[in-house]
């Protein structure tokens, strides 16, 4: 398991981070990469829609194995069209293949994790999986992007480093990829799909799903939260690595690529699993809907701390660190309502259903707002997007206001 979700961490951090670094790197404009790295969460926004093929065709092990070879392979074309003249749309357009796979593969390997495990070793090992999951997220936007800025040094070749760094991530896949071929238990339950004889009955279950999701009680109300809950955070993620990036002239900090592999691929990324540690225990301790006002304020006042680097530009890495570790751990406290409530909401008889679908709704919420940030910032500049970051807050605090949540919903009694 713990390999298993570290794989499963590794394409979600070339396609969501790495390329955005990589590109500006490459001196992309940050309305091209807002843009378009943006469609890249269009796959994880329409799993919902393919995830009943894992259940028709093979075994999930053996999609485990296929998917996790094809992305090894993709990052290693990642890797070969970086040197060429076309490197933004040939790169780009081999990330769009991988994120589809890394999409499939989530389907596969949490199918997996549910018939590998017995329930109750399920719940025991929630834990582990989401540290080896994060723990992949810290290689990737600390290790891997720290690398990138030693060979860049080097080299003096921004073009051979990061060429570099996507093969070194692509021979590490493969070896996941073979691990795992030979490793993952083969549970009596992970059984073949009964392939096109069952596909008509399957479609007709997927869309009476799709159906009842919304037919929910006050489905507006859900549909707004989970779209406008991170409006603010969707547009400062895209630009959050390009700010640190850019020199003063520019409004940014100037950092090398290095220093952002510290400061916000590492301290950042460990401020914001303990906020997410801490959120949880929180909500355990008190319940969701007590903590939800201060989860939401601890969500979005922290962004604060961007405008004031925009203003301030210190020169400090220590005190650049803990401004931004400061945001992410405040930016963990508050992802943990909005998960618990797609646990609220996806609650009943088709709940793993209707969780995923509150999940690709979660993917349309920060695809949108990401796709349109870097044209708005490169028009108004760093500090006056930061401030209006601040203001995109509104769609979130009235959607907060408007939902329904339980009495006692999240909390563990200490009787239970």
């Amino acid at each position: 398991m713990p390999s298993l979700y570290f794989a499963q961490g590794l394409p979600y951090v070339a396609v969501m981070s790495l390329s955005v670094l990589l590109y500006k790197n490459l001196g992309i404009s940050n309305t091209d990469i807002a843009l378009y790295t943006s469609w890249l969460y269009l796959p994880w926004v329409l799993k919902p829609l393919w995830s009943p093929l894992a259940e028709l065709f093979g075994t999930k092990r053996a999609w485990i194995a296929v998917l996790q070879f094809f992305i090894g392979a993709a990052l290693a074309g990642v890797a070969l069209t970086i040197p060429t003249d076309h490197a933004f749309q040939l790169s780009l357009a081999v990330l769009w293949l991988m994120a589809f796979a890394s999409a499939s593969h989530d389907i596969a390997a949490d199918g997996f994790y549910m018939l590998a495990l017995p329930q109750h070793s399920q719940a025991a090992f929630v834990g582990v999986r989401s540290t080896f999951y994060r723990l992949a997220n810290i290689a990737g936007q600390g290790a891997l992007v720290y690398l990138a800025g030693e060979l860049t040094e080097r080299s003096g070749s921004v073009v051979t480093a990061w060429s570099d760094v996507f093969w070194a991530l692509a021979a590490l896949f493969v070896m996941l990829a073979a691990w795992h071929a030979l490793v993952l238990p083969r549970p009596a339950s992970d059984v073949p799909g009964a392939g096109f004889a069952a596909a008509r009955s399957l479609v007709a279950e997927f869309f009476a799903v799709f159906a009842s999701f919304f037919k929910k009680p006050g489905i507006a109300v859900i549909l707004g939260f989970l779209l406008l809950y991170r409006f603010p955070e969707a547009q400062l993620l895209k630009l959050a690595s390009p700010f640190l990036l850019d020199s003063a002239d520019k409004g940014g900090l100037g950092l090398s690529t290095k220093a952002v592999g510290i400061a916000y691929g590492t301290v950042g990324l460990v401020a914001l699993t303990l906020g997410g540690l801490a959120g949880g225990w929180i909500v355990s301790r008190i319940g969701l809907k007590r903590a939800l006002w201060p989860l939401v304020a601890a969500m979005h006042v922290p962004n604060v701390a961007f405008l004031v680097l925009a203003l301030t530009h210190p020169t400090d890495l220590a005190v650049i660190s803990a401004a931004l570790a400061v945001e992410q751990f405040g930016y963990g406290l508050g992802f943990t309502a909005y998960l618990m409530y797609m646990i609220l909401v996806a609650e009943g008889e088709k709940k793993t259903a209707h969780y995923a679908i509150c999940t690709g709704f979660m993917a349309l919420g920060m695809m949108i707002p990401g796709m349109w940030s870097g044209w708005l910032q490169d028009h108004i500049g760093y500090v006056p997007f930061f401030g209006w970051v601040l203001v995109a807050t509104l769609p979130s605090l009235v959607m907060a206001a408007l939902i329904k949540i339980p009495d006692g919903f999240g909390r563990k009694d200490d009787d239970a």
